[in-house]
């Protein structure tokens, strides 16, 4: 038995269509075909059968249906459990599954040939628009949205396979069809571009990108998205095209291979060979060297992992780093990001295994603790592999190939010296540098730092530093393998060093096991201008350079080693010094982050608390780019001070990132961060800080979608702001509240606490704040149909966010009067404030608002009767919702493409099926 649904419902058996009855009780089969193998309870069938008003004998007229399905299907498929129904079925029985499962193998196929064939066999599932025959309903809009885009995407993708293949001509016929039916369809104009260029017809794409640019600017108001842009400029520099993926570049994380990289054949040999579907586990003695062999070889491999290439510190030997962090980490960067990200351990080892499904890429985890640590970082897929770096054993990871790493023989360890130090200086003390190696205990850490102040200080013999490393007393503890530590080559190179330099060293370690970037020379030491601190320590092989951030600027880091031993003599310093230089090392980043927060669209109810004494070095240009660069330093630091009792600047400090948070969707590092800072606030009685917390965290809970935590939080806020007399912190959490209730669909009630808000806010003299609310209020009254008051609320939001000159807060208000002109019928109007408002935002780059306008634009299109020009802005839209993950926005964009699908006009029909 076979179901369609793509197209008119149909059910054969041997081919041939069974009755299905009156129209009625084919929407009750195809809402359980749509929902196949999940029970539907009878309240959502009624009001899909019956989407109006259903009729007072609706639930005795459904058990009718549902008795008439049970006489047409076999017995077992028709199931009842409880009140509610479900059809068991073999998903490849219904197209409409079978059509989802073809395209995703053919996203995984081996060759560009089997996956055009396995995207054919999809697409001939097709026999129209789905469930063309049967009356809309409301509640099938956004699964069938979703069906139309994906077949969209399925013949995208064929056609940019066609395309990469060569196979222009064909391609190009069919373009210019899809192109008439989907002018705004940016990844059809590229592959067009790709295809007229591939057969040798460059003036005739740059011809189609200028209509394409002038159809997406003088119909849609907006300007090709940077791929098409891209594409643009390569064509018109003859650079070689290639077609655009639809995935978003490979990832490539690896640190850069060391380029003096010495020795190690066999074990490169070695692990070239084993490298493969079986986790590689490089084990050995610290300083060994299994980093810096792990890169080289993974760089040798890349091409191996045409799909790229994941790196990731698991700090085995600090405080290792969580699982899930980790995963959350990885998703980020295949493009997972906001609420798409799950919150379990489980289910994020899950999606992260689907997303490297059909992918060849190299994973490097480095400085494992634990098999624990391990285990759910694996991928699934037989052309995915994982290279792991581990002090210790990891015997209990079942299937790992091991490896140990030993010290250097002489020879290696010689010609590593020679590389660092020059080989003519080796050359000319050979019994010298093999002492100096022996001293070493052949070890390539100690190696390489002895031979870079031997590079540093060409005035030295080898004899001069060979003496010294003979000297036990300059040694802090024996070199030895097995426990074998690199101390007195650490000794050593901090013993040359000025006092300032020693003293920068030692309490870097206050960050832990972070990247650094320079200025925190400056805050450990108090001073200002150390730059020649730091080319100290990087000319000593101390301190080494961790490559470069977001904004271009140099990062800096200890080796774990050099860090341990940095941390001992931290250790030695009085308790109030190790406070007072973390104390104000915080207190900088601290500064800084409040900077660059203003720069950022203000976030609704974020605070920060009063400013902290501390320097504060010169900001970058880009407040985004270096929220970008220190979000990770950000966190850490956020438990470094909670670990050490600075509850003021751990609540200032999350509380300072939360307009990135909220711009980014970054809710993971949003909720863990408050959770770490209210640990510590609660600890030490800090009502301030917890006030602000709870505020935060019912904020990030909204986005969750947890209503009730949502609310507990705010409440809790609001009580402990009224305890300190904060009439502008009371107001924030009310308006919070107000938010929430909005959310759940009691308007009423949202207007209240929306009132109660105002005037707090009013009273304070937050002018933002007010015009905020005024949005609010304007918003509410819309939801419940009283236009008037809402434009006029809405207006006085508007005069008063220009008048302030907060062009985010107008763009908001100015989205919401383009949907509330929508509602009331005045649709140029509509499109007027809406174009506005997206001009602006784009300006700002706020993707998500971005997208919540062109959502709003497509909206009023499609009410203006144009559904092409509405699916448009709705592709663009819809990209953003699933880069950021927000699954709301998502549905309400594929449900808006539903619409537009079925008010097209019969002429522009897909002709190919």
């Amino acid at each position: 038995m076979r179901f369609h649904l793509l197209g008119p419902l149909t059910v054969t058996v041997g081919g041939r269509p069974l009755p299905l009855g009156g129209a009625k009780q084919r929407v009750l089969l195809a809402h359980l075909l749509l929902n196949a193998n999940r029970t539907v309870p009878p309240g959502q069938l009624v009001e899909t059968i019956w989407p109006r008003e259903p009729p007072t004998s609706a639930t005795a007229n459904l058990q009718t249906y549902v008795w008439r399905l049970r006489r047409l299907l076999p017995d077992t498929l028709l199931r009842t459990h409880g009140p509610g129904y479900s059809l068991a079925v073999d998903p490849d029985a219904v197209d409409a599954h079978r059509f989802t499962r073809l395209v995703g193998d053919a996203k995984r196929a081996d060759s560009p040939e089997v996956a055009l064939t396995l995207l054919a066999e999809a697409e001939a599932l097709w026999r129209g628009d789905p469930l063309e025959d049967l009356p809309t309903a409301p509640a099938w809009d956004a699964e069938l949205g979703r069906l139309v885009e994906n077949r969209l995407a399925a013949v995208e993708e064929r056609l940019a396979l066609q395309v990469s293949l060569g196979r222009h001509d064909p391609a190009i016929a069919e373009l210019t069809v899809l192109l008439a039916e989907h002018p705004y369809r940016e990844r059809l104009w590229q592959q067009y571009l790709l295809a007229l260029t591939g057969a040798g017809r460059r003036a005739e794409a740059l011809r189609a990108y200028s209509t394409a640019r002038e159809r997406l600017v003088t119909e849609l108001g907006v300007e090709p998205g940077p791929e098409l842009r891209a594409l643009q400029a390569a064509i018109l520099s003859g650079e070689p095209l290639q077609a655009p993926s639809p995935d978003p570049r490979p990832v490539r994380q690896l640190p850069a291979d060391l380029p003096d990289f010495t020795g190690r054949d066999g074990y490169v040999r070695d692990l070239e060979a084993a490298v493969g579907p079986a986790p590689v586990v490089l084990t050995g003695a610290p300083g060994t060297g299994k980093t810096a062999l792990a890169m080289h070889v993974a760089h040798r491999l890349a091409e191996r992992y045409p799909d790229g290439q994941l790196y990731v510190d698991l700090a085995g030997t600090g405080t290792p780093r969580e699982p899930a962090e980790v995963l959350a980490d990885f998703l980020h960067a295949l493009g997972v990001t906001g609420n798409a990200v799950p919150a379990g351990l489980g289910q994020r080892a899950a999606l992260f295994r689907s997303r490297l499904a059909g992918r060849r890429m190299l994973l490097v985890l480095d400085d494992a603790a634990t098999a624990a640590q391990v285990r759910p970082l694996l991928p699934a897929d037989a052309g995915c592999a994982v290279l792991a770096t581990t002090r210790g054993r990891l015997p209990e990871l079942a299937g790992a190939k091991h490896v140990e790493l030993g010290v250097f023989g002489e020879r290696e360890a010689s010609a590593l010296l020679a590389g660092v130090a020059g080989a003519d200086r080796v050359v000319g003390e050979p019994a010298e540098a093999a002492a100096i190696v022996r001293c070493c205990g052949y070890l390539p850490l100690a190696i390489r730092i002895a031979g870079a102040r031997l590079a540093g200080r060409q005035a030295w013999s080898l004899r001069t530093l060979h003496d010294r490393l003979a000297d036990e007393s300059s040694r802090l503890s024996e070199l030895r393998v097995g426990d074998l530590g690199v101390r007195p080559s650490f000794e050593l190179s901090l013993r040359q060093l000025p006092a300032r330099a020693r003293t920068a060293f030692c309490r870097t370690a206050v960050l832990g096991a972070q990247d650094f970037p320079s200025w925190v020379v400056d805050a450990v030491l108090g001073r200002e201008d150390t730059h020649e601190v730091l080319d100290v320590l990087v000319d000593a092989n101390l301190v080494s350079l961790a490559g470069r951030d977001a904004g271009g600027q140099p990062r800096y880091r200890l080796h774990d080693l050099l860090r341990c031993y940095a941390a001992e003599l931290l250790a030695e310093e009085p308790a109030s010094v190790r406070r007072e230089t973390l104390s104000r090392v915080l207190s900088v980043l601290l500064a800084l982050a409040k900077t660059a927060a203003a720069g950022l669209p203000p976030a609704f109810g974020a605070m920060t608390g009063p400013a902290l004494p501390a320097a504060s070095p010169e900001l970058p240009a880009a407040p985004l780019e270096w929220f970008t660069a220190e979000r990770k330093l950000l966190a850490g630091a956020v438990q470094l001070a909670a670990d050490a009792g600075l509850d003021e600047l751990a609540w200032q400090l999350t509380a300072a990132a939360v307009p990135f948070y909220d711009l980014r969707g970054a809710y993971d590092e949003w909720r863990r961060s408050h959770l770490t800072a209210l640990a510590a606030v609660e600890a030490a009685g800090n009502v301030a800080g917890a006030a602000v917390l709870h505020r935060g965290l019912g904020q990030v809970r909204l986005y969750h979608d947890e209503y009730e935590a949502a609310v507990s939080d705010m409440d809790r806020s609001a009580a402990l702001f009224r305890s300190l007399g904060d009439v502008r912190g009371e107001a924030l959490a009310v308006a919070g509240l107000g938010t929430v209730a909005r959310v759940r669909d009691r308007p009423r009630e949202a207007l209240e606490y929306y009132r109660r808000a105002l005037t707090g806010l009013e009273q304070a003299g937050d002018r933002t704040g007010v015009a905020q609310m005024r949005n609010a209020i304007g918003s509410t009254y819309a939801l419940l149909g009283e236009f008037t008051e809402a434009d006029t609320w809405l207006r006085r939001a508007r005069d008063l966010a220009r008048e302030i000159a907060d062009p985010h807060r107008e763009a908001k208000v100015l989205t919401e009067l383009g949907t509330l002109h929508r509602d009331a019928g005045r649709l140029p109007d509509s499109l007027a404030c809406l174009r506005l408002a997206l001009s602006i935002l784009e300006d700002l780059d706020d993707e998500r608002c971005s997208a919540y306008a062109l959502l709003g634009i497509g909206q009023t299109l499609l009410a203006a009767g144009e559904p092409v020009q509405a699916r448009g802005v709705c592709d663009r839209a819809l990209r953003v919702f699933r880069e950021t993950g927000n699954r709301q926005g998502e549905t309400t964009g594929l449900a808006l493409l539903e619409q537009a699908q079925r008010r097209r006009s019969p002429s522009t029909a897909t002709t190919r099926p």
